[in-house]
């Protein structure tokens, strides 16, 4: 079976959009982004244009600051301060990687972690962690919960494989699969006999950076494969880790790449600033 992305993403955005629908019922404020970007790379630009469309399409309004990519840390952080402090900001989100200049550590302590739609801070990473789920998880990592749960897939009681072990993806993925009672490996370059512990997986999470990386062998007749991995291959089509086109007919459930996990991951975004909404009136009762 095919686990594509799309009808998880229009079920997100649904909500979103009653979300948004309930707002103007209230005649209370939209929610609202921020997004920072220091510098105009390229790739920078064109995901913005992305989240920007997307603002537009769903309701939510959007605020982009941008800083020259040579901006010192005390103006950064006197912009960081006020987004944290404006009432009418409700989510913010900060481009990443930052230019050397500017220190991450310090901007995830002071970011709010109410607003912190992207699980940059600490405090947020601590929540997750914890269990508590007032925490704003990594986008990737419910996204891949989102397609789960959306195709049905049990998870309570599976083998569950990660080869992942990022603070982006593998960790917090790993704590928001144990919450749903999986029992989870991780496995990363160091792992030994990967294609035996993989093989042995129920529920399969890619997520290693290299194209077409896992064949067939890898993989058990009755896994689910879920691909995050986005590569470019030799002739410059977009592929995942996994080599689907001799996999696909060999497991029982793949998501493609492209179509699989990315789109999802996009509204997952969108959905955190609605939840950072929520969270930031709960405070003001």
């Amino acid at each position: 079976m095919l686990l594509e992305g799309k009808p998880v993403a229009d079920k997100i955005k649904s909500e979103i959009t009653d979300s948004v629908k309930e707002c103007r019922s209230a005649n209370s404020d939209l929610p609202k982004l921020a997004i920072m970007r220091a510098g105009s790379r390229p790739d920078d630009i064109a995901y913005e244009s992305r989240i920007v469309k997307n603002c537009d399409e769903l309701g939510i309004e959007v605020e982009v600051i941008v800083m020259e990519a040579k901006i010192n840390m005390a103006g950064f952080m006197k912009t960081l301060e006020k987004l944290n402090e404006d009432a009418k900001i409700h989510g913010i989100l900060i481009f990443r990687p930052l230019p050397d200049q500017l220190d991450l550590e310090v901007i995830r302590k002071a970011i709010k972690p109410e607003k912190d739609i992207d699980c940059i801070s600490h405090a947020s990473t601590e929540k997750i962690f914890s269990g508590d789920e007032s925490g704003i998880p990594p986008c990737t990592p419910e996204a891949v919960i989102k397609i789960l749960k959306f195709y049905e897939i049990e998870l309570s009681g599976k083998n569950i494989v990660i080869i992942n072990r990022s603070m982006v993806l593998g960790k917090p993925l790993a704590m928001l699969l144990l919450n749903e009672n999986a029992t989870v490996t991780i496995c990363h370059s160091k792992t030994k006999e990967l294609a035996e512990v993989v093989s042995r997986a129920d529920i399969v999470v890619t997520g290693v950076g290299k194209p077409k990386f896992f064949k067939k062998e890898f993989f058990a007749k009755d896994s689910i494969v879920i691909d995050v991995g986005i590569n470019f291959d030799e002739e410059n089509n977009m592929c995942g880790d996994v080599d689907f086109s001799s996999v696909s007919e060999e497991v029982n459930s793949i998501t493609p790449v492209p179509g699989g996990v990315e789109p999802v991951t996009s509204m997952v975004l969108l959905s955190h600033v609605i939840k950072a909404m929520k969270l930031q009136q709960a405070v003001k009762k």
